[in-house]
Formats: C-alpha cells, structure tokens, sequence
C-alpha cells in the first residue's frame, strides 16, 4: 500500500524502510502542510469527540499539567426514553481549551476512516501493530511531564507549534512488563526544540521526553503520535510458552517431592526452541492476526462496485503455476492460477474500482472480488471509507 503519509515520513526523517524504527532518535520535516491538514484539523477532532459517546481513557483533558476530572467535561445525554448516553459536553471543553488545555482522543484510528487507513498502511509499511493517539493542546497549556513510552512513536505536527525535550534512554530497551521500573530519567538531553507543522520525529522506545507551549502565548499545537509497537524476544518466548503445551512433557506437574525431571524438560525445551524460531513466530504472529472491523456487503444496498483490502498486515499470496494460496488473518484461500492478476490487484492495499479493473485484469476481478469481501479480506469502499484514502492513496487499477 503506497500512502502519502510513509512517503512524506520517510523524506522527512532520510528513512528508506521500516527496518530504521527503533535505532536512534531523528527528526525533520515533510516540506508538506497541505498533507498535514488533510489527515486531521483541530476541529476534525473536536468534531470526533463531539459525535461519538467517548469515555476516559478515551478522551482525556489535562490543564496545568494535571488529568482535569471527567465529570467537568462529560455528561449524559439523555433521551425521552430516559435512557443515557455518556457524551462530550462541548461548551465546558471548550471552556477548558480557551483558557489552555490539552485533549487526548487515544485510538483515533477507531473512529477516524483517515487515521484507520494512516495505521493499516504503516502496519503493512513496519509489519508491526500501530495505533494512533492525537493530541491537541492550547495557548499556554503544558503536557505530560517528563516521561518514556514502551514502544516506538512516530510524532507528526500537523498544526500549530509545540516546544519538546527529548532525552536518552535510563535503560536500553525497557518493556511495560520488565524488571526494573526504569523511573530514573536520563540526563543525556538529545533535542530540545519546536516542532512546527509539518514536522515529523522518531523517538525510540526508552527515551525520556515531554512537550509543552508553555511560554508560547496564545495559539494552539496538534500532533498525532503513532506508537508501534515491535516484537521482542521476550514476545518469542511467550508464543514458545503458548506452543509447549502440544507436548506431552511440559503438561505435567513439577515434583518437589520427588525432583522434577528437569533434563527431560530442558531437552524437550530446546527442541521446541530449534523447531520453532523467531522468524516463524514473525510470520505467525502477522497470519494469527483477527479480522478487523468494517462495514458488511450487503447485496440488498446495491452491487458491489468498488472494494479494498483491509487486513492487518499483507496477505501472503503464493502462486505453484496451478492454483494460488492466499493466507491472511488465520484463513487460507485456494483460487485457480487465472485468478493471480486480480488477486494481486485486489490484495494491493489501494481502493479498487471493479468497472475500471475488468479491462485492467478480466472480468474473472469481478468473482474474485465478491470471493475476498465474503471471507472478509476485503471490504466493499464505502463513502466514508473512500474519505480516509483520498488524496494519501491512489486507485489501483484506474
């Protein structure tokens, strides 16, 4: 899946691939604030929160640097029913935002089809699972204080300004489960600085930083920040965990009495390990991936006109001359060899119009297409969820 975002990113920070996450602090700038409102404004998101029953830790507010109380800003909708609904009260966050807050909306990627699409299309650029979380803050208003996160962030500024500290790692590679709390921060100040919109910047996991417009006066700053979340060997060892119990020798119970076999199992213990390495686990981990959630085809709405994939990750689809095996979030499919051109065209990642595909690659799209929407490959594009690729990613196939 080519998307504008990755493009603009990748200049930005001199990357040329995935294979970067993680390895150093950088920054730089996309040259590109036209693409910088198109993936989310300040009143996009406020419109978000507006229509849409959110609860903490959701939509967070904090002012002067302390979490401000849900009850200040939230409250029930109530029907002639008498039923309630949680939802933003807008005049009291608008309240808060005039004298200076910050509004956290996590998992904008949930509510949002661009910041969905902005995710998919990292997870297939990183093979790693992505989220989002927008951030924005107004006039003087100051953010979380010194802290670090247990996976790597992607910052972008897409408005305003925001002054930031980054610092070195206390710790290499810390993990939310760990055995150090890692509560020292470094001294080791890496950058401080603005961001400015269009700015984007890579802060690996274990890095101290914080953000703030303290001092900055009136204004406002919003930036999206995409924590990926990578594999370790500590995630290899758990699926080993989950693996072991097919065997016999691990299922049994360990005698304290009697002296456990423990030759028995350290030998048993290192077969698994040779059987099943971390590449498998890698492959695995993207194919065991569910299937996400989009709107159903319904063939009582109309034909099914355009569609695009929406898996997590890449199917992997393997062609023996004969048949083609394509294997996405635990399904595996078998189609005839005529059907590799649409099955490539349909598993691109890019919206595809069938009427322009037929010419492209035959009328055997048109099956195909109707073959990956029911097993949930793909998904019919409906209008809102053409909105989140327009203008970041072209049609396939037109």
């Amino acid at each position: 899946m080519k998307h504008g975002l990755i493009d603009a990113m990748e200049t930005a920070l001199g990357w040329s691939g995935a294979e970067y996450l993680g390895r150093g602090f950088v920054r730089g700038s996309t040259g590109a604030p036209s693409l910088m409102s198109r993936i989310l404004t300040p009143n996009r998101l406020l419109d978000l929160a507006m229509r849409r029953s959110l609860n903490r830790p959701q939509l967070r507010v904090f002012r002067e640097g302390e979490e401000v109380h849900p009850a200040v800003y939230f409250a029930d909708s109530v029907s002639p029913r008498g039923q309630s609904i949680p939802m933003v009260n807008m005049h009291s966050l608008g309240t808060l935002l005039r004298s200076g807050a910050t509004v956290i909306l996590d998992q904008a990627n949930v509510f949002d089809p661009t910041m969905e699409v902005a995710c998919r299309a990292l997870q297939w650029w990183s093979h790693e699972r992505v989220q989002v979380n927008a951030y924005l803050t107004t006039n003087e208003a100051s953010g979380f204080p010194l802290h670090w996160d247990d996976h790597d962030v992607v910052i972008v500024q897409l408005a305003g300004e925001k002054q930031w500290e980054v610092r070195g790692a206390s710790r290499a590679v810390p993990m939310y489960r760990d055995t150090d709390p890692n509560s020292t921060p470094s001294e080791e100040i890496i950058w401080s600085g603005v961001m400015k919109t269009g700015d984007v910047m890579h802060i690996p996991r274990g890095h101290w930083h914080r953000a703030t417009r303290n001092g900055h006066g009136s204004g406002h700053s919003l930036h999206v920040t995409f924590g990926i979340t990578k594999r370790t060997g500590a995630s290899w060892l758990s699926w080993l965990g989950d693996w072991c119990r097919e065997n016999e020798v691990f299922r049994h119970d360990l005698d304290r009495r009697h002296g456990a076999d423990s030759r028995g199992l350290t030998d048993a213990a290192a077969r698994l390990i040779a059987e099943r390495p971390p590449a498998e686990f890698l492959t695995s981990y993207e194919q065991a991936m569910p299937l996400p959630r989009h709107v159903p085809f319904l063939d009582v709405f109309g034909r099914l006109d355009a569609v695009v994939c929406t898996t997590h990750f890449p199917p992997r689809i393997q062609d023996d001359g004969q048949t083609v095996q394509v294997s996405a979030s635990g399904k595996r499919l078998t189609f005839t060899a005529k059907a590799l051109p649409s099955l490539r065209l349909l598993l691109s990642g890019q919206p595809v119009c069938l009427d322009r595909a037929v010419p492209a690659v035959g009328v055997e799209v048109l099956e195909v297409a109707e073959a990956l929407v029911e097993e949930e490959l793909c998904a019919p594009l409906t209008p809102e969820l053409s909105s989140g690729y327009t203008g970041l990613v072209t049609n396939a196939g037109s």
